[in-house]
């Protein structure tokens, strides 16, 4: 009976522990911004602080769901957006909260504005202004119908 419980304990934190977990827009917009030089470009950029939350989905497997925004398809950069291209981030309408850089393997074929639920592992970056302050790697995409 104990190693029964041991092995039901042991299974119920496995399956938590490592199994995505589904964020929201709402959950990524707990970041400020402050502008911050950056001599090689001779310009400000907007400098993220991620709240604690944020802080506690880095490295983490998550799902968001999107809209799909192939920016450069030859060179693999796609971004997930909360809205769609006529009002994303570029157009000024969100912030960089809104908008995640989704790192694929492959080139991939989804029609800018497909809504789409993606999973990947998380990274914060608040340093390199080439990336977006949140990247996706080794993304998989299901579309919403």
């Amino acid at each position: 009976m104990r190693n029964s419980i041991v092995l039901f304990a042991f299974l119920f934190t496995s399956i938590f522990s490592f199994s995505q977990q589904k964020v929201t827009w709402d959950d990524l917009s707990k970041v400020t911004f402050t502008e911050k030089y950056y001599p090689k470009y001779d310009d400000n950029f907007l400098h993220p602080k991620f709240s604690e939350s944020v802080k506690n989905l880095e490295g983490k497997v998550i799902t968001i769901t999107g809209y799909f925004l192939s920016l450069d398809p030859n060179a693999k950069i796609y971004i997930l957006s909360k809205g769609p291209m006529s009002s994303c981030f570029f157009c000024g309408v969100g912030g960089p909260e809104t908008a995640v850089e989704l790192q694929f393997d492959t080139k991939q074929k989804y029609k800018t504005d497909t809504i789409v639920t993606v999973t990947g592992t998380l990274s914060l970056n608040d340093s390199d202004v080439e990336h977006f302050n949140y990247i996706l790697s080794d993304c998989t995409v299901k579309i919403e119908e």
